[in-house]
């Protein structure tokens, strides 16, 4: 959503949910129900009616990973589908069928073409930047995804290879009528459209409003279901907007609201352009939200009006619409097929407009957005939200015991409107214990929380289950904790997951309890070791230049190869320290782009080999490793229930006469690969590459990959 914000294209999604990488487009189906995701995509084109289809990938390997290939291969089938009315036919209800023209495939280099149409994108536009300059710019936000790049300001020429449909010979529009004849009656249309553009004055936009009104009055007259005259005429409306100079939002005074509040808000209306223009009335979201205005507006006037309604007490929390059912099957559930496609929720808080210009009302709706100053940034929009009346958090998400010893638990609870009372408890699988019963909140301020302790004794067995705080108040049950996701580049979202930890009394053992911790690039493996009862220590470059000789291992996060540069100056102690007798775990690095010349005491490469089925077969090679019996005993069952993967960024190449393999696997149709987990003896101490994904396992709580993970950490302590 922060590269639309750059580039202008609407971002649309389906329901299928991006489970991590996979290789094939059968394995990426295998998760997915072929036909919802297809069935969305078939609703888009029918919602949007596209002349033309462009894909980024191919339907096959080429692509790379499955989710690519199989965006291409339901792209092809819904270009015939979306015009079948027999396929899909509930959605009917609210389009219709649509024949694209033409689907093609926007290749990745002269090579694939066969002599396709080529389009050259290398021009500048009237935003000052070349489509490539602006690309790089969009591509840049993708900041999680470590996608920020260079702009391209040469000359750029983007190829296309015909796929499905009528295939085109000089453009991508060959064969399609791009003017107003493909409209009936819209002649006079396209004469207000040739003049507006050719009188149009940038320094007076303003003098173009009573052609911009002639036209909205011919497009009345079209058939207004036809989605290219409904598309004009809300372009049309943002166009007077525009040139008139209006300016108008809703901010309320707080971020957030519960259904039942009373909320203010500030109304702001401005014309700072020279067009007579009246504001007719507001309408809000709320009781008694009305106000009939009639109200002039000169130009430069900021116009203010503070209202304070009554929040309707059927409003729904503002959980994305996507995250109101859990995931099933690798698909968000989606009740309501008008909603997909959206990237959030269509706001249920805003104020309609009603401006008057030379006669024609115009209807505007702007959702409530709350705005705040920060020193360093400026002026911060925030989207508004609907909040339970109180939310619960449980601070950890696993909690792992490995003895019968109890645990201290931290519920916070958070009030969402001021004056809560109630009483906050822990819902626990029948076995386990929890002291108190119960506790009482009482939260005077909106937004305010409370920290609670709780003990948990687990039982005398071996047991998993999910433990849930819940708050009670007023008869009414609150079980939604709050999460906020806040970075610069995109507008703050927040999310109400259940209020739930996993609890898991395991046999787990470990000999190492002093760990020093190397954070990559973000993991949550400290905080697992420190549920089985280690003492960690990060270890940032002014730790490193410390003693290490205490820690009885020392654990490398991942990919901290690719992105710790000062770990070139401390790699060479960190194998001294293992000479002389410690343990040094690396976790996944990257191949390319490495810090140091060699992650290990022995010539070792990393390469690109995974296994992305979770549930493949490891094999043991050397079945009588410490690593796989010592202080655990780890049989096949231990590589039960792990999630997404089992591994990536494998060991490629190594010398075989110094490292140890230790398990194998593959994915289905693949061949063994040996080097997710890389055993050698240097000096007196050991150290390990290992390419599973310890870093989505522990934080999950899978129990096999605590007991796996405390061998490694525990080899050569008795």
């Amino acid at each position: 959503m922060g590269a639309r914000k750059i580039d202008g294209a609407e971002q649309l999604f389906s329901r299928a949910y991006d489970f991590g990488f996979s290789k094939t487009r059968e394995e990426t189906l295998n998760f997915w129900d072929q036909d919802k995701v297809l069935g969305d995509v078939v609703w888009l084109i029918r919602k949007f009616q596209p002349d033309v289809l462009i894909t980024r990938f191919p339907p096959d390997p080429r692509a790379g990973h499955g989710h690519h290939q199989t965006s291409a291969y339901l792209a092809e089938k819904a270009f015939s589908l979306a015009a079948d009315s027999k396929s899909f036919p509930e959605q009917l209800k609210f389009v219709k069928p649509w024949q694209a023209k033409r689907l093609v495939w926007n290749t990745f280099s002269p090579g694939f073409t066969n002599k396709a149409p080529k389009d050259e994108k290398g021009g500048y536009i009237s935003l000052g930047k070349s489509y490539a300059e602006i690309s790089a710019l969009s591509r840049s936000q993708h900041k999680s995804q470590g996608f920020g790049s260079a702009p391209s300001r040469g000359e750029r020429i983007d190829y296309f290879l015909h796929k499905e449909g009528e295939p085109a010979s000089k453009t991508l529009f060959d064969g399609i009528d791009l003017t107003w004849k493909r409209i009936k009656s819209s002649e006079p249309v396209q004469d207000l459209v040739t003049s507006l553009i050719k009188n149009y004055d940038v320094n007076d936009p303003s003098k173009s409003i009573p052609e911009l009104l002639k036209l909205n009055l011919q497009l009345a007259k079209l058939d207004t279901s036809d989605i290219n005259v409904k598309t004009k005429k809300a372009e049309v409306a943002d166009l007077i907007v525009q040139c008139a100079g209006l300016w108008f939002e809703s901010n309320p005074v707080s971020f957030s609201a519960t259904p039942g509040d009373y909320e203010k808000v500030n109304i702001s209306v401005i014309n700072s352009g020279n067009y007579p223009t009246k504001l007719i009335s507001l309408r809000w979201t709320g009781k008694d939200s009305d106000s009939t205005l009639n109200l002039p507006l000169p130009k430069g006037e900021e116009n203010r009006l503070t209202v304070n309604p009554k929040l309707p007490k059927s409003l729904k929390i503002s959980q994305p619409y996507w995250l109101e059912k859990p995931i099933d099957k690798g698909l968000f559930q989606i009740d309501n097929q008008q909603d997909v496609g959206y990237p959030e929720n269509r706001p249920e808080t805003s104020t309609q407009f009603v401006f008057e210009i030379d006669g024609q009302k115009f209807v505007y709706t702007r959702p409530w957005i709350f705005k705040s100053t920060d020193p360093a940034e400026g002026e911060i929009y925030r989207p508004f939200e609907i909040r339970p009346a109180v939310t619960v958090n449980i601070t950890e998400p696993v909690f792992i015991f490995a003895s019968a010893q109890p645990k201290q638990v931290q519920v916070v609870v958070e009030a969402q409107q001021e004056n809560v009372k109630g009483h906050v408890k822990l819902n626990i699988p029948i076995g386990w214990k929890s002291q108190p019963a119960s506790s009482e909140f009482s939260i005077k301020d909106k937004n305010q929380v409370h920290n609670f302790t709780f003990t948990i004794t687990p039982p005398a067995k071996n047991m998993e289950g999910v433990m849930r705080a819940e708050a009670s108040m007023n008869g009414k049950t609150y079980d939604q904790s709050i999460r906020t996701i806040a970075y610069h580049h995109i507008p703050s979202q927040t999310l109400f997951p259940p209020a739930e930890a996993k609890l898991a009394k395991i046999d787990v053992r470990t000999t190492a309890k002093n760990i020093g911790y190397i954070a990559g690039a973000g993991d949550d493996v400290p905080t697992a070791l420190r549920q089985i009862g280690c003492q960690v220590t990060m270890l940032d470059a002014g730790e490193l230049a410390k003693d290490l000789s205490g820690y009885d291992a020392i654990v490398v996060g991942v990919r901290a190869y690719n992105t710790i540069a000062s770990l070139s100056h401390y790699q060479s102690k960190l194998l001294e320290y293992v000479k002389n007798g410690g343990t040094m775990v690396v976790q996944y690095t990257i191949p390319g782009g490495m810090k140091v010349a060699n992650i290990g005491p022995y010539p070792l490469v990393t390469g690109r080999d995974r296994i992305t089925e979770e549930d493949a077969a490891m094999t043991f090679l050397l079945p009588q490793h410490s690593l796989l019996n010592y202080p655990n005993k780890i049989t096949q069952k231990d590589f039960e229930g792990w999630i997404q993967e089992r591994g990536l960024y494998f060991g490629l190449d190594w010398d075989k006469t110094k490292y140890q393999s230790i398990l194998s696997g593959n994915d289905t149709g693949e061949t063994a690969k040996e080097g997710s987990v890389l055993y050698a003896q240097y000096g007196k101490g050991h150290y390990i590459y290992t390419g599973l994904s310890f870093f989505r396992e522990l934080p999950a709580g899978v129990t096999g990959a605590y007991r796996l993970f405390a061998n490694m950490i525990s080899v050569g302590k008795k």
